[in-house]
């Protein structure tokens, strides 16, 4: 099972996030979810909002986000990367240049946070870029419809944020069952309550391709040597 890291990138700047990705993949990260920081990350919490809005006052240049993501591309060829942006930041990039980033260094994967915006969203996946689609944990029909639709991974929430279970699915195992029992041969990435080995077992045992860690990762930032362990404890849960 893939273990998917959140890299912050821009905070507390460019460099030190290139410098970070290294530290991800040397403990064992497969796969680094990059975002470009957004002006208005409105389905953030408090924690990772503050993170873009700092990156924002530090640099507002996005071809230099680029830059630095491209330079972190060209130093790990063996790693994979997703690429993180909402809706108005590829707005203010430009639909077209976003498109070519992406293209000419064969990121096509995304997950795209936006109000709906079909015609961002076809131009996008006419060009080849695989958009995720985020599966809440309560089994949304409409979300369902979507993720059996679409033509990038699942992005599953790993454990329900309140008392949002439906009780024809109660466990992530049943969740991911259905999904795959719908067609569904996409990777299946859970996220949103990866916190410990534990949740990572769970994932395992209830059939994820893989999990995404973020803020436990993000909180260690300061501390390298605990965050590198932390990381290469989290790839070996995933490898046992």
């Amino acid at each position: 099972m893939k273990l998917i890291c959140y890299l912050s990138n821009g905070y507390p700047t460019i460099e030190s996030s290139i410098t970070m990705a290294k530290d991800y993949i040397d403990a064992g990260c497969d796969i680094i979810e990059v975002d470009f920081p957004s002006s208005d990350p409105y389905l953030e919490g408090e924690y990772i909002a503050n993170r873009m809005k700092e990156a924002l006052t530090a640099c507002n240049d996005y071809e230099k986000y680029m830059d630095g993501i491209v330079e972190i591309k060209n130093s790990h060829p063996n790693t994979k990367f997703i690429l993180l942006s909402y809706e108005n930041t590829i707005l203010e990039i430009g639909v077209d240049r976003f498109i070519k980033f992406c293209v000419d260094n064969n990121m096509m994967d995304l997950i795209y946070v936006g109000r709906d915006n079909q015609e961002v969203k076809s131009k996008l996946i006419a060009n080849g870029i695989k958009i995720s689609c985020y599966v809440q944990f309560h089994m949304d029909e409409n979300e369902i419809k979507a993720a059996v639709e679409s033509n990038g991974f699942v992005y599953m929430q790993a454990k329900p944020t309140t008392n949002n279970v439906n009780p024809k699915f109660p466990t992530l195992k049943d969740c991911i069952g259905h999904l795959k029992s719908l067609g569904i041969k996409r990777e299946i990435y859970c996220g949103v309550g990866i916190y410990a080995p534990e949740d990572i077992k769970m994932a395992k045992e209830a059939g994820a391709d893989g999990v995404f860690v973020g803020s436990t990762v993000l909180k260690l930032h300061t501390d390298i040597p605990k965050m590198k362990e932390t990381i290469a404890l989290f790839k070996k849960t995933c490898n046992e």
